[in-house]
């Protein structure tokens, strides 16, 4: 792992660092948000963390610089970590298209070629990535994770909670693709990356997963009725009785006004961070 920059906010250090994966086979950046020393210093196992997940088009710079984490962040002692949106680089396969290749690795493992060498995003951050900050970051007490993201992210993050609800234990999103498998950005990106055989999707589906699999734990979610893409991408009817059938526990929130920018996740994004406080606090 190198370390390519540091900076001080708001007591605590942001840095960005690179390093070659294994699952993506090529190199990979992330940035890491830790709070000042005195911050929930009275926990001796160490500070929970919180995974963020970004959206289509973004990377780790996108949260870190627009969202004014590092406030709340210091203030509750919460680490955080943002992954890059997908594998880069020039032997890494790309579209000219903003929502395929490169930017757009929505949280997946590929089975399909120019993608399957590699697009692994959700065995990257599950496995590999999870291993090398708790290597490098010894403060971090790896029994209080949660995980969140934006848009293609938040589709990340709620499948990967949803997955792997032992390890996240805390999950929420804004502005999420909660039912990919019946919007045209899931419909795309599942059928280049994965194939044709939609039955293969439905393990990336939140709304699936939640059918058969829901969690123990209460998700936030928080779209804007001002998003322009609530109506073609944004679909939540489904999932909101998912959950319902299912048991699983959701706070579905409409912010009247918003739309789909850092404008709004910047907005509420103490919410998020109070909401996984508390649960990784019990």
């Amino acid at each position: 792992m190198k370390t390519e920059s540091r900076w001080q906010s708001f007591g605590g250090e942001l840095s960005v660092h690179k390093h070659d994966s294994d699952s993506c086979q090529c190199e990979m950046t992330f940035a890491v948000y830790r709070p000042s020393a005195n911050a929930g210093k009275n926990s001796s196992d160490g500070l929970p963390v919180l995974w963020y997940l970004s959206g289509l088009t973004c990377t780790w710079a996108n949260v870190m610089e627009k969202a004014g984490l590092q406030r709340a962040a210091n203030e509750l002692g919460l680490i955080v970590v943002a992954p890059d949106t997908s594998p880069r680089g020039d032997a890494v396969a790309d579209d000219e298209a903003y929502d395929l290749g490169q930017g757009a690795g929505f949280y997946l493992t590929a089975t399909e070629a120019p993608w399957r060498p590699h697009f692994s995003m959700d065995s990257y951050i599950v496995s590999e990535l999870q291993q090398l900050v708790l290597a490098n970051f010894p403060m971090i007490d790896s029994t209080r994770q949660g995980i969140l993201g934006h848009s293609m992210g938040g589709h990340g993050a709620l499948t990967l909670h949803l997955k792997n609800p032992q390890l996240y234990r805390s999950a929420s999103a804004f502005s999420p693709i909660v039912n990919p498998s019946a919007v045209p950005w899931g419909q795309k990106a599942f059928s280049h990356y994965l194939g044709s055989d939609e039955s293969t999707w439905q393990t990336y589906d939140a709304t699936r997963l939640v059918t058969h699999s829901p969690s123990d734990a209460t998700l936030l979610i928080d779209t804007g009725d001002a998003d322009p893409f609530l109506q073609e991408h944004l679909i939540a009817d489904e999932f909101i009785k998912a959950c319902e059938s299912s048991g699983q526990n959701v706070n579905y929130r409409m912010q009247p006004g918003y739309d789909h920018s850092y404008y709004f996740v910047s907005s509420f994004i103490a919410d998020h961070f109070q909401h996984h406080h508390t649960a990784l606090s019990s």
